[in-house]
């Protein structure tokens, strides 16, 4: 098929009954006319344009310009699919020029050369339409912005990570917690990647393995190992390598500001398509954004803790006590069990603070707080409630655990807060610090409010202080023995 509406006109044989030097007839100027202006037309547009096209209502070329454009055999584009250059990754629907319903100027779009390579165009169109208003097809032209000494290809690669990375920020963007963002990360990379699945690894406790904190798709565990491999041997780069049973592992490292090792991975199937530059480069751009997700959660993480613990002792506070404290009741009822509120306070502790200084006042309460981490179980709550004020709840404990615990506190703390004083100020003789101590125990079903519970506590601990100090008591309820 060719372009017969852009064919210049038969040439006209001379009229015999026209003599010489006699103005031409109309129809021969009109047709003059409309040729020196299809070539005027046909030479700017060379001058201004790599490509350009027209189609007809089914998306066909009707007419290319110029004839090799983008490589292609001269006339060969004429007569079929516009798709056929459409440099579509895969990534989202590539914007189409050729199929229009209104006008675009300047887009960017991606087309396929004759050799299989991309260029990246700016292309202006527009449709094209009947006197009934239908589309009957498109025209337009196209910009290379790509360099010809093969930066078309790294442009149409840049475009691309652009669009995906687009495409997770602003999924990204649409969830409000970490765990909602890290999920919409990872799913839109998969996709955009064509990978089976998406995981995030970073140091757990044992500082130096790396965990999965995060993943979307089967066979996580299998990448686990490999990915901990190419993030140790490039932390801040991509690495390809194999992981369990022959998956095709894309691993890139993304260390968080807030220190320890981390990174994504992603994996194809055994015997799925090897991971390619362009796609290594994708992936480490996206790292950034996972990187943003971890600090973010982390940031999270550190603020809540520090609304929920002391900063001096690193206990739990009053708030996040109490808190913890209704929680616990609720449970050990549900499982028919007592809990324990031991109130204490530092006997003296203004006179240390006056005498030989704040250091040795923070002194002397961070020992308190290693005392009592040493004696309670992971299931159990330890909080400074403010100044020399100390709280622990036993959870499945009675008043006669607490007494114990109680009673070797009261012994144990003189001695470890003049060493403590001492050591932070060089002296602190004369001063008999010690721990006094109040517990009251909830039993299983009570009907007793923890704020009642903490009364009865502070009244023992009250009651021990004008008793003369340094020792504990247990608030009995009747029934208790």
């Amino acid at each position: 098929m060719t372009d017969t509406a852009l064919q210049p006109p038969k040439s006209v044989a001379p009229d015999p009954h026209h003599a010489a030097g006699a103005p031409a007839p109309m129809n021969e100027l009109i047709r003059g006319a409309l040729l020196e202006s299809r070539q005027r037309w046909r030479h700017l547009v060379s001058l201004a344009a790599d490509l350009a096209f027209e189609t007809d209502a089914s998306g066909r070329l009707v007419f290319v310009m110029p004839e090799d454009a983008l490589g292609w055999p001269p006339g060969s584009l004429v007569g079929q699919p516009s798709e056929l250059l459409l440099g579509d990754d895969g990534t989202a629907p590539a914007f189409n020029p050729f199929r229009l319903e209104h006008e675009e100027r300047r887009r960017r779009t991606v087309l396929r050369r004759c050799d299989g390579s991309f260029a990246v165009m700016a292309v202006s169109a527009s449709p094209l339409r009947d006197p009934a208003g239908r589309v009957t097809g498109t025209r337009g032209i196209g910009l290379d912005i790509a360099e010809y000494d093969g930066q078309s290809a790294l442009l149409a690669g840049r475009l691309r990570r652009g669009e995906v990375l687009d495409r997770v920020i602003a999924r990204v963007g649409q969830e409000a917690d970490g765990d909602g963002m890290m999920d919409a990360a990872l799913w839109t990379m998969a996709h955009a990647l064509g990978a089976d699945g998406a995981v995030v690894v970073a140091e757990g406790p044992a500082r130096g393995r790396l965990e999965v904190v995060h993943e979307c798709g089967p066979s996580a565990e299998g990448v686990l190992e490999a990915a901990e491999r190419c993030i140790a041997d490039a932390p801040r780069g991509a690495a390809r390598t194999s992981g369990a049973d022959g998956l095709r592992v894309l691993a890139v490292g993304c260390p968080s500001r807030f220190g320890g090792s981390s990174g994504i991975a992603l994996w194809r199937r055994a015997g799925g398509r090897a991971w390619d530059e362009e796609e290594a480069l994708l992936a480490a751009s996206a790292a950034g954004i996972v990187r943003m997700i971890l600090d973010h959660a982390a940031m999270h993480e550190e603020l809540a803790q520090q609304a929920r613990t002391d900063p001096l002792t690193g206990l739990l506070n009053r708030r996040a006590f109490l808190e913890e404290m209704s929680r616990h009741t609720g449970r050990l009822d549900r499982e028919g069990q007592p809990g324990t509120l031991i109130f204490m306070d530092i006997d003296l502790f203004k006179t240390v603070n006056d005498r030989f200084g704040h250091a040795a006042g923070d002194a002397v309460l961070t020992c308190l707080a290693g005392l009592l981490r040493k004696l309670v179980r992971p299931s159990d709550l330890i909080a400074r409630l403010g100044g020399d004020e100390f709280a622990v709840w036993l959870s499945g404990a009675d008043h006669m655990t607490a007494a114990e615990r109680g009673d070797f506190l009261c012994k144990a703390a003189p001695a470890a807060f003049a060493e403590a004083a001492l050591e932070a100020a060089g002296e602190a003789a004369g001063v008999p610090m010690g721990l006094s101590v109040g517990i009251a125990t909830r039993r299983s079903g009570s009907a007793e409010s923890v704020r009642d519970l903490m009364k009865r506590a502070d009244d023992a601990l009250y009651a021990v202080k004008q008793g003369g100090r340094g020792h504990w008591r247990v608030s009995l309820l009747e029934g208790d023995t």
